[in-house]
């Protein structure tokens, strides 16, 4: 049986990690990786292939960056020939980007067997290209891996809970694999700015926080008024918007930063006070991590983070100072998210169905 995932950012090299380990255990199966070629950045692609032991493409679309329609487009555009070349039992799209929603309607238009990893998550909140995304993807697909119990909850209101199958979370198996590789590790962090002392990790890239230059603005304003250092991984597309709107991101309590290798990222969230984000993903390593976090948006697809204060919504900026940095909270977080061995009943459920 032949597998074919189709990745293009960040989220979905981590997730790929695991499910290519999962795979290659299995001496029936053949899995073929395409990178469509969306995060080009090496800091945002080539590391996690290196620092996650990840095989190296057998084909990159090469598409880069470009509006959401021309680059989904352009990956449409090279999908075919991909798929016409290694005829995969299986395409796997993973999470929510454009390469997920390319990658979806490549193969059924192809009539090739399609499954979503990371599948039922919502958000309800369709100025987000991400959703579109997720729910392009999930009414397509003809196998439906959830990762939680929320999301096979959402995908039966939609009525696709025939096609749902809860194996728990990809990201949990790379993130605590990862968190016991790298717990001696030293933290690597800017020049100045002392690990042993507390300090807050952030991310900022959507676009409702990013494209409007006054919100971009207040967001940036309220992080350099912190009262500990705000260590601002940077994005490309982030220092580029920040420029083009003559905004400082080393100001005040905040400094700039590149994105960090997947492994170093982990170990900075470990030793962080608090997180502040508005990725989905890096709300859900630093609950695993047991970092509490502040999610600058109105929702999030991963409601159980909320539990118990662990994950903190502030869209409107008014609590960020008195919450980025607070106590761990004393209730238990539970296991909302699997056990670690999602990757292998991925891979398990793709050879029952095949």
């Amino acid at each position: 049986m032949k597998i074919m995932s189709v990745v293009g950012a960040r989220p979905q090299f981590v997730k790929l990690g695991p499910i290519a380990r999962a795979a290659a255990n299995h001496s029936d199966v053949e899995h073929v990786i395409v990178h469509t070629g969306q995060h080009y950045d090496p800091l945002l692609s080539d590391v996690f292939f290196r620092d996650l032991g990840i095989p190296t493409p057998d084909d990159h679309l090469g598409v880069g960056s470009g509006t959401h329609g021309r680059q989904t487009g352009a990956m449409l555009a090279h999908m075919d020939e991909v798929l016409e070349k290694h005829q995969p039992d299986w395409v796997l799209a993973y999470g929510d980007t454009n390469s997920t929603a390319a990658a979806a309607l490549a193969a059924v238009k192809m009539h090739i067997k399609l499954a979503h990893l990371e599948s039922g998550l919502r958000s309800f909140n369709r100025r987000m290209p991400e959703e579109h995304n997720r729910i392009v993807t999930d009414h397509l697909s003809d196998l439906l891996l959830a990762p939680t119990d929320v999301a096979v909850q959402n995908l039966t209101i939609e009525g696709l809970g025939e096609r749902a199958l809860m194996i728990g979370d990809v990201m949990t198996d790379v993130c605590l694999a990862t968190r016991d590789a790298v717990a001696d590790d030293p933290v690597q962090l800017p020049s100045g700015v002392d690990p042993a002392q507390p300090f807050v990790l952030a991310t900022i890239h959507r676009a409702d926080n990013t494209d409007d230059p006054a919100r971009l603005a207040a967001i940036l304003g309220a992080m350099k008024a912190a009262p500990v250092p705000v260590v601002l991984l940077a994005h490309p597309r982030l220092v580029a918007l920040a420029t083009k709107h003559g905004l400082n991101l080393g100001e005040g309590s905040l400094v700039a930063s590149e994105p960090l290798a997947y492994p170093q990222m982990v170990r900075a969230i470990m030793a962080s006070a608090g997180v502040v984000t508005d990725s989905g993903g890096l709300q859900k390593e630093a609950f695993l991590l047991d970092t509490p976090t502040t999610t600058i948006r109105t929702e999030t697809e991963w409601v159980e983070t909320l539990e118990n204060g662990w994950n903190i919504l502030d869209p409107e900026l008014t609590q960020l100072a008195d919450v980025m940095v607070r106590p761990i909270p004393g209730a238990q977080r539970g296991e909302p998210y699997g056990d670690g061995h999602a990757s292998e009943r991925a891979v398990q459920a793709l050879i029952d169905h095949a």
